[in-house]
C-alpha cells in the first residue's frame, strides 16, 4: 500500500513539474538593440507577467502553455510560443517616429504622442548629441515657442525664460529631472537651470501650457523635463574638451556599464570655466556631476537612484546702458557683484510592476541648496539733479533650504474601453532660511564704475526662517470610447503652508502663517486620424502661490501678494508623412488672474505686485522636411500677443495694452546636411537662424516725452506726449560642422556669423530714462572634441 501511495505522489509531482516550466529570452528592436521595460504576458494566465531588464532579458514561469504576448509602447505587440532554449525576440517599430514616444512628462508614465492632448516639444538623444550644445539654451530654443534668454559671452548660464509669456523671471516655469522638480514650490529661481548637469541629458521634453493637474504649482508657461541617461549594457564612456574665444573652457567625462544582470550605473561629470571673456567682470566656474544607479531586484521590481552635485560661482557683469551698448563698449560697471550656488539632490525611485495592467512608483527626494549673492541688479547709483554722487547702495543675500519629498503614484489599466486610472499623492517639506543685508557702494562718478562696497551689518531687508509645506493628491482618468478617440480628465488638490519667523532684531519680531489651497482641473480630447496624424484640444488650469521672499520682501511686512490663477484653452494637431515631413501646430489662449509682475520704480528699485488680468494668445508650430536622405530642413516658431487686460499702476490705466519684454515673433530654423563615407567616417554641416521679434521694453506709452529744457511736451489738447521704449529684435545666423572618425568626434561652431549687435534681453529703466541691455553673443568660434569608448 505504501508503495502505491508513493508511486501516486511521484506521478502527481511529475505532472506538476511537467505543467510548469521556466522560460528565458531577450527582447530587442529590429536593430538588435535591447528593449528595457517590455512586458511578457502569459496568454493563458494574464495576471502572470514579467518585464524585461536593461539588457532586454526576461525570465518567466509558465503553466500548461508556452504562448505569451510581448508588448512595448511604440512597437507592434507580438504573440508567440516560447521554446525551452533562450528565446531571441525582435519587435517591429510602429509606423510612427521614435521622437513621438514619450517617457514620463505628460503623466509620469510612458505614453504615445497620440494619447496626450496638449502641445509638447521633444529633443531626443540623437538631437542632443547632434546639437553639440555647450549651453542648455542651444537645446531648448530648438522647440517652438520656447526662448531661453541668455548670453554666451557673459551670462554664464544665468538666464530668463519665455514660454507663452513675456521674457520673465517669474515662477511660470517648472524644471524637472526625471519627472521630479529640482526645487521646492515657493522657492523658485529663474536661474535654476544653472543647477543642472547638461552632460547627463538623454532626452528633453517640454510641456507647453499649464501642467498643474499633475505637477502642481509653477507649471504654467512650460514644464521642462530633463531625462537622465541610462546605464549602457557594456562598459562605455567618453572624454570631452571644448573651448572658444569667449574665454570658455570645458572638460567632461562619462562612464557607464551594467556590471551584472541586476546592476548598472552611469557617471557624468563636467568642469567649466571662463577667464577674460569679451565682457568685463564675467569670469565663472562650475563643477557638475551626476551619478545614477539601477538595480533590478526582479523583472518586476526596480530601484533607481540619481544623485547630482553642482558647485557654481560667477561674476555678475550686469547690463549695459544705451550708450555703451550702441558703441560696443563691453566694460561692465561692476567689479564685485557675484553669485555662488551649491546644489545637492538625491532621488530614490522604486518601480513595482504588479502585472501588465498595474504599476506603482514611489519616489523619495532630498535636496540641499544654498545660493549667496552680491547681485548686480540690486545696485543703485545715487544721483543729484541727474549727476552721479559717487555713492550708492546694494545688498548681500543668502538663500538656503533643505527639502524632503515623497511621491507615490499608481497606474491601473482596465479592459473597459481601454481606460486607465492614475492616482498619486505627494508631500514636500522644505525649511528655508533667507537673509538680505544692505551695502553702501562707492563708485566713480566720472565713469559710473562701482569700485567697492561696505556691508551695513545688521541692516536687514529680510532675515527670516520659514517652514514650507506642500501636500497634494491627484487623479487622472483616460478612456477610449472608440479606437480613434481618447478622453482625458484630471484633478489635483494642493495645500501650501508657510510658517514664517522674522529674525531681524532691528524690526518688530513676529511670526506669521500663510495658507493657500487650490483645485486644478484638466480636460482633454485626442482624435487619431491616422497612425501618424491626429488632433487634440484641452482646457487646463495653472496655479502659482506667492514666493516666500516676495511675500515678505517689503521690510518684513506683508505686501498683499495674491496667488496667480491661469486658464489655458488649446487646440492643435500633429501630422507626419513617413520620413519626409512632420508638422506640429497649436493655437492657445492663456488667461491670467492676479498675474505676478515686477515694477521698476523711479529710484531704480524693484517691486513685485499683481496685475488684475492678463491674456496671452498665439500659434506655435514646428516643421521638419527631409527632401532627400542627406538633407533636413527644420523651422520652429511662434507668433503671440501678450496683453494687460486689467492693470493699473500708480493711478495710470494700462488695461488693454501690450506687455513689456514680450516679443510677438520667435523662431529657430536650421538646414542640416549629413553624409557617411563609411561606417567609420561621417560628416554633418548645419546652418541655423535665430529670430526674436521687436518688443516694448516698458509699459505702452509709459514715457513722458520732454523738451531739451526738461519740460514735458504737450499735444494740442494740453495732454502730455507719451512714447514707448522698444527693442528692435534680432536675426542671428550660426554655423556648425561635425566630423566623426571611428570613436572620435570633432566639431566647431561659428556663432553670430555677421557679428550683429543684439541683446539677449532689453528692459527700460525709468530711473535713467533709457534701456538697459544684456549683451548678446558677438561673433565667436567654438571648438570641441570627444573620444567615445
Amino acid at each position: 500500500m505504501t508503495t502505491k501511495y508513493t508511486a501516486l505522489i511521484l506521478l502527481l509531482l511529475s505532472n506538476l513539474l511537467n505543467a510548469q516550466q521556466e522560460y528565458t529570452g531577450i527582447v530587442t528592436d529590429e536593430f538588435t538593440n535591447p528593449i528595457s521595460g517590455a512586458t511578457v504576458i502569459d496568454l493563458l494566465h494574464p495576471k502572470n507577467g514579467v518585464v524585461t531588464n536593461n539588457d532586454g532579458f526576461f525570465k518567466i514561469l509558465l503553466y500548461d502553455s508556452t504562448k505569451v504576448s510581448i508588448q512595448f509602447i511604440g512597437y507592434h505587440a507580438k504573440e508567440l510560443e516560447l521554446s525551452t532554449s533562450l528565446n531571441q525576440i525582435s519587435l517591429q517599430q510602429e509606423n510612427i517616429l521614435l521622437s513621438e514616444v514619450l517617457i514620463t512628462s505628460a503623466s509620469r508614465e510612458l505614453q504615445r504622442r497620440s494619447d496626450i492632448p496638449r502641445a509638447i516639444g521633444i529633443l531626443s538623444a540623437k538631437d542632443i548629441k547632434e546639437s553639440k550644445a555647450f549651453g542648455i539654451d542651444q537645446l531648448v530654443n530648438q522647440i517652438s515657442g520656447v526662448y531661453m534668454s541668455t548670453s554666451q559671452a557673459a551670462s554664464n548660464e544665468q538666464h530668463f525664460m519665455a514660454v507663452r509669456s513675456p521674457i520673465s523671471t517669474k515662477a511660470l516655469f517648472l524644471y524637472l529631472e526625471d519627472g521630479m522638480p529640482i526645487r521646492p514650490t515657493s522657492v523658485f529661481n529663474h536661474n535654476a537651470l544653472l543647477e543642472m548637469n547638461d552632460l547627463s541629458f538623454d532626452r528633453i521634453e517640454v510641456l507647453k501650457g499649464p501642467a498643474s493637474s499633475i505637477y502642481g504649482s509653477e507649471a504654467i508657461g512650460g514644464s521642462f523635463n530633463f531625462v537622465t541617461k541610462k546605464p549602457t549594457d557594456t562598459l562605455s564612456g567618453s572624454l570631452g574638451f571644448q573651448t572658444n574665444d569667449l574665454g570658455l573652457t570645458r572638460y567632461d567625462v562619462e562612464v557607464s556599464n551594467e556590471t551584472s544582470e541586476t546592476f548598472g550605473f552611469y557617471l557624468g561629470s563636467q568642469y567649466t570655466f571662463r577667464n577674460d571673456g569679451p565682457v568685463a567682470h564675467s569670469d565663472y566656474e562650475k563643477f557638475a556631476t551626476t551619478f545614477k544607479t539601477v538595480i533590478d531586484f526582479s523583472p518586476s521590481l526596480k530601484w533607481t537612484t540619481v544623485t547630482d552635485l553642482i558647485q557654481y560661482r560667477s561674476d555678475m557683469s550686469g547690463s549695459l546702458n544705451e550708450k555703451d551698448y550702441r558703441e560696443g563698449n563691453y566694460q561692465s560697471d561692476q567689479t564685485f557683484t557675484q553669485r555662488d550656488a551649491l546644489a545637492f539632490r538625491s532621488r530614490n525611485t522604486l518601480d513595482m510592476i504588479w502585472n501588465n495592467k498595474a504599476k506603482t512608483t514611489a519616489n523619495f527626494v532630498f535636496r540641499s541648496n544654498q545660493m549667496d549673492q552680491n547681485p548686480s541688479y540690486r545696485i543703485r547709483q545715487f544721483r543729484n539733479q541727474g549727476q552721479l554722487t559717487g555713492i550708492g547702495s546694494g545688498e548681500i543675500n543668502s538663500n538656503q533650504y533643505n527639502s524632503y519629498v515623497g511621491l507615490i503614484q499608481h497606474r491601473q489599466r482596465f479592459n473597459y474601453m481601454k481606460s486607465s486610472l492614475i492616482t498619486g499623492a505627494s508631500i514636500d517639506y522644505s525649511p528655508q532660511k533667507y537673509s538680505a543685508e544692505t551695502t553702501a557702494v562707492l563708485l566713480d562718478p566720472a565713469t559710473g564704475k562701482n569700485l567697492g562696497f561696505t556691508l551695513n551689518a545688521g541692516d536687514y531687508i529680510l532675515n527670516y526662517e520659514a517652514n514650507i509645506l506642500n501636500y497634494a493628491g491627484y487623479i487622472q482618468y483616460e478612456i477610449s470610447p472608440i479606437r480613434a478617440l481618447k478622453l482625458t480628465a484630471a484633478l489635483r488638490y494642493d495645500r501650501f503652508e508657510y510658517d514664517y519667523n522674522n529674525l531681524a532684531a532691528t524690526q518688530e519680531t513676529y511670526e506669521n502663517q500663510e495658507r493657500f489651497d487650490n483645485w486644478t482641473p484638466k480636460l482633454g480630447i485626442n482624435y487619431t486620424i491616422t497612425n501618424q496624424s491626429g488632433v487634440y484640444t484641452n482646457y487646463s488650469q495653472g496655479f502659482t502661490p506667492p514666493q516666500v521672499s516676495t511675500l515678505y520682501r517689503s521690510k518684513n511686512e506683508l505686501t498683499g501678494i495674491k496667488p496667480s490663477i491661469y486658464h489655458n484653452y488649446e487646440i492643435g494637431g500633429y501630422f507626419n508623412s513617413g520620413s519626409r515631413w512632420k508638422l506640429d501646430v497649436a493655437l492657445y489662449v492663456l488667461d491670467g488672474k492676479n498675474t505676478l509682475i515686477t515694477l521698476r520704480n523711479a529710484d531704480d528699485t524693484f517691486l513685485s505686485t499683481n496685475a488684475g488680468a492678463t491674456r496671452s494668445y498665439g500659434i506655435e508650430y514646428g516643421i521638419t522636411y527631409t527632401p532627400i536622405k542627406n538633407i533636413s530642413l527644420t523651422h520652429n516658431g511662434s507668433y503671440a500677443k501678450h496683453r494687460y487686460v486689467d492693470f493699473f499702476d500708480r493711478g495710470i490705466d494700462y488695461s488693454n495694452t501690450d506687455r513689456e519684454t514680450a516679443p510677438n515673433l520667435l523662431g529657430n530654423s536650421s538646414v542640416t546636411y549629413r553624409t557617411s563615407f563609411s561606417n567609420k567616417l561621417g560628416v554633418s554641416l548645419t546652418a541655423s537662424h535665430e529670430l526674436v521679434g521687436k518688443y516694448a521694453t516698458c509699459y505702452e506709452n509709459q514715457i513722458i516725452v520732454t523738451k531739451e529744457a526738461g519740460d514735458s511736451m504737450t499735444d494740442a489738447n494740453g495732454n502730455p506726449v507719451t512714447d514707448t521704449a522698444t527693442y528692435s529684435g534680432h536675426n542671428i545666423f550660426n554655423l556648425r560642422a561635425t566630423v566623426n572618425i571611428y570613436n572620435l568626434e570633432v566639431w566647431g561652431h561659428v556663432l553670430n556669423i555677421f557679428d550683429s549687435l543684439y541683446a539677449a534681453r532689453a528692459s527700460y529703466s525709468p530711473y535713467t530714462n533709457q534701456n538697459n541691455y544684456t549683451i548678446g553673443t558677438p561673433r565667436a568660434f567654438h571648438f570641441g572634441v570627444r573620444y567615445n569608448f
